[in-house]
């Protein structure tokens, strides 16, 4: 399962859960996630990012049992509207990344603690031999925004995500995507420079995952809401391509798609 450039990848969120940021990215129910998978196909995503445990800052804990249902249930639907997209599945816990891949296969993990919160995430991943997505953070969704001191946020990131990369490698996990974390534990000015710093991290050779679809930091910025946040979104996109991002993962699955093929065909990509 392959999914670096040339050909750029749209993650569509698929948030199986009362709580996410962005009121629209919430499905709950059976009708509702049917129809939003439907559309995120029709749309062009390549990749649906399932998560049942939102991760934003301050966000409420959730127990595992809750969110292993919440997730296999959206794995369920998502299979059954869409048989040949990419799965992912937005967790930090090895128990419930074990609880679809034992039943699934075609599955990424996508691990916003960098396979650190859950020593057994990296054994899971190595087993099924499936793809990683390695995200910079700190804290926990409870605590992240008190833990913003960097002296230079992308050389650090850069170094973290190369050392959690060298040390999964070393666990046995075979694919590693990277995610530098805009919005976790990040003050805006440091969102803003690590979009503008992304080359530096595209550069340790690893495909490159940007998640900034409507987050707070544009929209304080701008004076805006999420739900207005969709032209902000999209001009930083293109900036995040430009850095050499390879997945852009995303609310808006249209506009995204839209966004990578004006960017390819301006660039003869």
């Amino acid at each position: 399962m392959k999914i670096v450039p040339p050909y750029r990848k749209v993650m569509s969120i698929l948030n199986v859960t009362p709580d996410s940021f962005f009121a629209e990215s919430r499905a709950e129910g059976e009708a509702v996630v049917r129809s939003r998978v439907e559309r995120m196909v029709l749309e062009g995503a390549d990749i649906i990012d399932i998560g049942g445990y939102s991760t934003r800052p301050g966000a409420a804990d959730v127990p595992v049992e809750e969110e292993v249902s919440r997730v296999l249930s959206g794995v369920k639907i998502a299979r059954e509207v869409a048989p040949d997209v990419t799965l992912s599945i937005d967790t930090f816990r090895a128990e419930v990344a074990e609880a679809v891949l034992s039943r699934y296969e075609g599955i990424i993990i996508n691990d916003v603690t960098a396979a650190e919160y859950d020593e057994r995430m990296a054994e899971v991943v190595a087993h099924y031999n499936v793809p990683l997505v390695v995200m910079h953070s700190r804290g926990t969704p409870q605590t992240m925004q008190s833990l913003t001191n960097y002296d230079n946020v992308v050389e650090e990131v850069r170094e973290y995500l190369a050392r959690r990369a060298d040390h999964l490698a070393l666990k046995g996990v075979r694919e590693i995507i990277l995610d530098p974390g805009v919005g976790f534990a990040k003050n805006d000015e440091q969102n803003f420079a690590l979009i503008a710093g992304l080359e530096r991290i595209s550069s340790l050779g690893y495909p490159l995952l940007a998640g900034i679809s409507r987050k707070s930091f544009m929209c304080r910025t701008l004076s805006i809401a999420p739900a207005d946040a969709l032209e902000a979104t999209t001009a930083l996109h293109w900036a995040c391509l430009e850095g050499g991002a390879a997945i852009l993962r995303v609310h808006d699955t249209l506009a995204a798609r839209q966004t990578i093929t004006l960017y390819e065909k301006l660039y003869r990509l």
